[in-house]
């Protein structure tokens, strides 16, 4: 008989509202739709700086660094030994990006299910829309040019 026919596979760990994440697939699952942040940064348990912002960009690339300019955050999970998901006294979920001494913590700023103005566009939606506003500025340049005035 072989050990395989005995052997039991554990399930994938199931995570609610509080715990550590180490998977960098599940870490980017849970920041990429988080829009817009405050976030606060740690080190040595003070805090060097914080500020808000939009998340524009999770990604996973031992080559490339994290950053945080302009009210943009452009965050790679490769920085962080793991993600800290957490709960505030008042029950709020925020994260908390670790790597040795550092911490990001991020506390999202807008709840998807109160604020009927949240919708996630694609890249192709985004693309139409851009598109047709220069082409009305075109078209009013257009304008413009014919209008002897």
């Amino acid at each position: 008989m072989s050990y395989d026919k005995f052997s039991h596979q554990l399930p994938a760990p199931c995570i609610i509202e509080t715990g550590i994440i180490v998977n960098k697939d599940d870490m980017r699952r849970l920041l990429t739709n988080l829009g817009r942040v405050r976030y606060v940064h740690f080190l040595d348990g003070k805090i060097v700086n914080e500020g808000e912002g939009c998340i524009l960009e999770v990604f996973s690339d031992s080559q490339q660094s994290t950053l945080i300019a302009n009210y943009s955050l452009y965050i790679n999970v490769q920085s962080f030994d793991y993600l800290h998901l957490c709960q505030s006294s008042e029950k709020e979920t925020y994260l908390e990006l670790v790597q040795d001494n550092r911490q990001l913590r991020l506390i999202p700023c807008l709840n998807p299910l109160q604020d009927s103005r949240t919708q996630n566009l694609d890249a192709a939606e985004l693309e139409a829309m851009v598109t047709q506003v220069l082409s009305a500025k075109w078209d009013v340049q257009i304008d413009e040019d014919d209008c002897p005035f």
